[in-house]
């Protein structure tokens, strides 16, 4: 950016933003001569103030209670709640009550996470809490500042515990020598709840859920909006807030991937979606594999890197299901990425672009949630990086085939050796040949699938000709085929 301007953050805790509360700060940042802000990595708002304008902008932001913290945002998967995560303790509800325990402006990253999730980066926090399967119980991850290992606490924590854990935490770990004597200065000078971790943390299998457009979920829409140049229009994101305070559409999420997420929107009101996407001439549907990147924020060197490798991928129409890709101008530790694009540093002082070269890296066994990176290339100038992370990807794929998973299938079907597969039986009218198969049961009569024929109520009958029971037989799968 212009050296003239002031990079200004602005953290919504958890990823979670009050449509009147980000209409108040758009409506400063307009004063303030702002016609274009961007979303980070942590879920937090940044705006470039212009330095003329700096003064008044901080003026008008206390006037409104508007506060404009220097300290990272505690990152969340909410986000991610009900439309990529299901069947899971961590409610809504339960998010906000855990940011609410935040007595203090933390001043380490912290990350709360749906342990279900793949959505929302698990360890790039210095405090990293996930869900058990223990209800209300979590799994804590530390990563002292500094430092690339990270420790699993010995126990599971509750969850009125989260922000007192966290505190101490933060105040101890600068005079802590290891972390099992950070571990163990915790447990001395904080009484909290919890219980043994009795079984190890186990993450899903990483995919990034498509997380752009129109989606319909139980009676309503989700939308995703993603901006290839990281920069959302203050004037459309002012129409957006309206929105949603007409309409009571409640709140927006901010996301990891600098998207922004609106959910609960009424079937009737799609219409004024479309229309405010249509007067700003925002798409809503890239390709997916423009949409698995993490590039440092404020870093155009980065976008300008990542549109150049894109432009590569659709040419080639490469697959990139189950990667991340992330790119680290500034040797960026906290970036979410399988591969990795690290740009070397310039050894001879030169300034020409072209003398640039890159490092291209994966993580141990491609998991994105791994601290471990391996390199795969070194020293790559900018115009090879696209067929090389090609066949990283094509690489990928190939370990991941190595196992032959459809003959692993079909053999699992088969009977161990020596023993008979069980004939499937099936029991027919004798009337019109009508056949009830226990395993899909008789939904016009109620009756639900896995329904013992033993088990049918009394007046049953062949929904074809109205037969009664007793006008079925028992016959076998293999003799209706020869029949």
């Amino acid at each position: 950016m212009a050296r003239h301007t002031h990079t200004i953050a602005v953290n919504f805790i958890g990823g979670i933003i009050s449509p009147g509360h980000l209409l108040e700060v758009l409506e400063v940042a307009t004063a303030a001569q702002v016609t274009h802000v961007r979303f980070g990595l942590r879920q937090q708002l940044i705006l470039h103030i212009p330095e003329k304008e700096l003064p008044a902008f901080r003026k008008n932001c206390a006037q409104k209670n508007i506060h404009l913290p220097t300290t990272p945002n505690i990152i969340s998967s909410y986000p991610a709640a009900g439309i990529f995560i299901s069947n899971s303790w961590l409610s809504e509800g339960i998010y906000k009550d855990v940011f609410d325990l935040f007595d203090y402006i933390p001043s380490l990253k912290i990350n709360i996470c749906d342990s279900q999730q793949t959505f929302v980066p698990f360890f790039t926090g210095h405090i990293n809490w996930i869900t058990s399967s223990h209800l209300h119980y979590w799994h804590l991850y530390v990563r002292v500042p500094g430092s690339r290992q990270l420790f699993s606490w010995p126990e599971l924590i509750y969850t009125n515990n989260i922000s007192a854990v966290s505190k101490a935490i933060e105040k101890l770990s600068p005079q802590a020598d290891s972390p099992e004597t950070l571990y163990a200065q915790v447990k001395s000078v904080c009484s909290y709840i919890s219980r043994p971790a009795d079984q190890a943390l186990e993450l899903p299998a990483f995919h990034l859920p498509y997380y752009e457009g129109f989606n319909k979920y139980d009676n309503n829409y989700w939308l995703g909006i993603y901006r290839r140049e990281e920069e959302f229009p203050v004037a459309f994101l002012k129409d957006i807030c309206s929105i949603c305070l007409e309409t009571r559409t409640g709140q927006l999420y901010t996301t990891t991937w600098k998207s922004l997420i609106i959910k609960g929107i009424d079937p009737t009101h799609r219409r004024l979606w479309d229309y405010v996407l249509g007067k700003y001439g925002i798409n809503v549907r890239h390709a997916a594999n423009e949409l698995s990147w993490q590039v440092e924020d404020n870093c155009e060197d980065g976008l300008i890197l990542k549109r150049h490798i894109i432009r590569y991928f659709d040419t080639a129409d490469v697959r990139t299901y189950g990667l991340c890709f992330s790119i680290r101008i500034e040797q960026a530790d906290s970036l979410f990425g399988t591969i990795v694009i690290r740009k070397q540093e310039n050894k001879y002082g030169s300034k020409l672009k072209y003398m640039q070269r890159y490092d291209i890296l994966h993580t141990a066994g491609y998991n994105p949630n791994s601290a471990q990176l391996l390199v795969y290339r070194e020293g790559v100038p900018k115009e090879y990086l696209g067929p090389y992370i090609t066949a990283l990807c094509k690489q990928f794929y190939e370990e991941n085939s190595a196992a032959d998973l459809l003959q692993k299938y079909v053999a699992a079907q088969q009977p161990p050796p020596g023993i008979s597969a069980p004939e499937k039986t099936l029991h027919q009218c004798q009337r019109c040949f009508t056949v009830y198969d226990e395993l899909s049961g008789d939904e016009g009569q109620a009756v639900t699938p896995g329904t013992p024929f033993a088990n049918l109520p009394a007046d049953y009958h062949c929904y074809v000709c109205t037969s009664p029971l007793s006008d079925f037989r028992l016959i076998t799968a293999a003799s209706l085929q020869h029949h």
